[in-house]
């Protein structure tokens, strides 16, 4: 269903590298979890090279992923359906191996989003319409009366509202991603090919949960 961006051999915008100023470092500390052994994510450390917009964009980031209204689960299948779609393999890989099955998304889940479609039959019916509703906004940047009706009867205004800005937000990255050419982290998920299974990460590579994309 969906393919990842090919990118170039190098980044097109050299990440930050330390050592790092006093107040870029804190930032960047800001942005990961407390106490992470990991070094700051390449596409924290690009942000970062627009020091004032990096700043600026953390409050969002960290409200959706931290302080949402929205069950973490269904969050990360908005987050992980719009990365794919838009061919940000870095960013599904991040969320798929730090976020997608501690909120309770199964491998098969998981793969789903990247290659399967809303009528896979991995999906809930309440599942599938949270997959139609990032195809909708990737595909034509609405949402058809249809499924506006079917979400409408299962998600409040307040959500509805946070699941639009969600997928707006994923596809924001998914954009500075690809446009840069941001690398691949080392313990990120691959993605998989269509038709056939990522291969998986050991379960013991312990990737950074931040509040951050």
């Amino acid at each position: 269903m969906a393919a990842s961006a090919p990118s170039p051999a190098a980044p097109r915008i050299e990440p930050l590298a330390p050592p790092y100023r006093p107040e870029v470092e804190a930032m960047l500390r800001r942005w990961m979890p407390p106490g992470s052994p990991y070094p700051p994510l390449a596409l924290f450390r690009t942000l970062a090279v627009h020091e004032e917009l990096f700043g600026r964009m953390r409050p969002l980031g960290a409200g959706l992923l931290g302080h949402g209204l929205l069950d973490p689960r269904e969050r990360e299948i908005v987050i992980h359906r719009t990365s794919a779609r838009a061919g940000a393999a870095y960013e599904w890989g991040v969320h798929a191996r730090a976020f997608g099955r501690a909120v309770g998304l199964s491998d098969e889940q998981i793969a789903a989003t990247a290659t399967g479609s809303a009528d896979d039959p991995v999906w809930s019916e309440r599942d599938a319409l949270l997959v139609r509703l990032a195809d909708e906004l990737h595909d034509s940047a609405t949402v058809s009366q249809e499924l506006w009706t079917a979400l409408a009867a299962r998600w409040a205004p307040p959500q509805l509202i946070e699941l639009l800005v969600l997928a707006g937000w994923y596809r924001l990255i998914a954009c500075v991603i690809n446009g840069a050419a941001v690398a691949h982290e080392p313990w990120a998920e691959p993605f998989p090919a269509a038709g056939g299974d990522s291969t998986a990460r050991p379960a013991d590579a312990h990737p950074p949960r931040g509040e951050g994309p």
